[in-house]
Formats: structure tokens, C-alpha cells, sequence
């Protein structure tokens, strides 16, 4: 595994799934973790010598830059928190459209620049942002809002790395297919009864995986500690792929 000895990383959304992962993953590769979630009972099992939690709505501005200066320094900032909409266009809400915009993509802005003026300071910092292939990557069914959110973050990673990168600032955004998450399992539940139950809405979804399975929180979160590493510094404003054939 890529070192990362001697950085400190913050992580949103560490309470579950990828993020809580990555945050594991970080802190096993040498750094110092700050694991942030908007439901602190989450993160309780995840303090350890190298792992500090603590609580953040990433929705409130304010509170994202209380984080940013009791966190103080940081060389990995990694943006995870994020929701999926399920529907189409015609299906789509004004509110439903304002709070995925919301989560999604404004907190990644609130965070970035919240956080970037130290590693600018320091004339070095990694942001990994969170997307997914259902962005300007590929059309997926039924998710009109979110795809439209991730596209947006692709196009905001593309931004800061371009502006930054002759500061030495790296911003990639990580694209994965399906997951087993509890974020997944909260969708299947929901699509359960128009699918026929919970074993043909899971199945749909692996499905439509070429690899013929979901990926795993523990695959993306190696992807994460690599583009947070030092192996990774000639890679900046790339929306990386790890989706299991799906955008094949």
C-alpha cells in the first residue's frame, strides 16, 4: 500500500461506506485522520491513535469553516459526502433539485475553499473529490438529478486542477460504478416493491455490472490512498473510473 506517513487527511461522510473505508485505509497507510459526518453516533468506533471524529453538517457554511480552522493544516482533503436521487427529469422537484445541488456539489465548493488557502500556503495539498460514472461520463436511468450533480463536480475538479496546478495542488475526482454500500442498500429497499422484492431489486443492479458483482467500499478506498499518495503526484484533474466494466 502507498505511504502516506506523515500527512493528515479530513474525510467527510466517514460514518459509513466509502468514507468510513477511506478514512480506515488512510489511517492504515501512515496519516492522520480527521473523520467527519453529519451523524456523529457513526463514528464512534473510528477514533483511534490515528483517527480523530467529529461532527460536521456539511450543508452549514459556517461549521465547514469552524471545521477548517480547528482541523489547521491538512495534505488530503477528500470530499465524500454526497446523496442519490433516484427519478427522471419529469419526475424531478425544485426542492429535490436545490438539495442535491446542495450536498453534492456546494459543499465540495464550501469545503475546497475553505481548505485550499493552507495548502497553497505550503505550496502542496491533494483534493479527491467524490463523483460517480453517472455524470458526464455515462447516462444512467433514473437518476437525472444526480447525474447532473456529478457532472458538476467533474467539471469543479477539472477547474481546481487547472487553476492550481502550478502551485502544487492535485484535484482528481474518483468515478465508481455500483457499490455495496448502506447508501446502496437504503436504494434497493426503496425500488423493492416495482422490482418484485428485495432480491430482484438487488439483482437488477448487479446486473447491470459487467463484472457480473458490486464493488466493494475497500476497492475504492485503495484507489483514494493512491491519488492521495505520492505515487500518484504526475496525475491532477482526472475524473478516474473504477465502475467494473460498467462504462465499457
Amino acid at each position: 500500500m502507498p505511504s502516506l506517513q506523515g500527512k493528515t487527511a479530513f474525510v467527510t461522510a466517514a460514518g459509513q461506506g466509502i468514507g468510513r473505508a477511506t478514512a480506515l485505509a488512510f489511517a492504515e497507510a501512515g496519516a492522520r485522520v480527521i473523520a467527519t459526518d453529519v451523524d456523529a453516533g457513526k463514528l464512534g468506533s473510528l477514533a483511534s491513535d490515528r483517527i480523530t471524529t467529529a461532527a460536521l453538517n456539511v450543508l452549514d457554511a459556517a461549521a465547514i469553516k469552524a471545521a477548517a480552522q480547528s482541523a489547521g493544516t491538512i495534505d488530503i482533503l477528500f470530499n465524500c459526502a454526497g446523496f442519490v436521487h433516484q427519478g427522471t427529469l419529469l419526475e424531478a422537484t425544485e426542492d429535490e433539485w436545490s438539495f442535491a445541488f446542495d450536498l453534492n456539489c456546494r459543499s465540495m465548493f464550501r469545503t475546497m475553499q475553505a481548505f485550499l488557502p493552507g495548502m497553497l500556503d505550503r505550496g502542496k495539498g491533494v483534493i479527491l473529490n467524490m463523483a460517480s460514472v453517472a455524470s458526464n461520463l455515462k447516462g444512467v436511468p433514473n437518476r437525472f438529478i444526480y447525474t447532473a450533480t456529478k457532472a458538476a463536480v467533474v467539471g469543479m475538479t477539472r477547474s481546481v486542477a487547472t487553476d492550481y496546478v502550478t502551485r502544487g495542488i492535485r484535484c482528481n475526482c474518483i468515478c465508481p460504478g455500483t457499490v455495496e454500500t448502506p447508501s446502496l442498500g437504503e436504494r434497493i429497499e426503496a425500488n423493492a416493491q416495482g422490482a418484485g422484492g428485495v432480491d430482484a431489486a438487488r439483482a437488477a443492479f448487479v446486473a447491470r455490472q459487467p463484472m457480473g458483482r458490486l464493488g466493494t467500499p475497500q476497492e475504492i478506498a485503495a484507489l483514494a490512498v493512491y491519488l492521495a499518495g505520492d505515487d500518484a503526484q504526475f496525475i491532477t484533474g482526472q475524473a478516474v473510473v473504477i465502475d467494473g466494466g460498467l462504462t465499457l
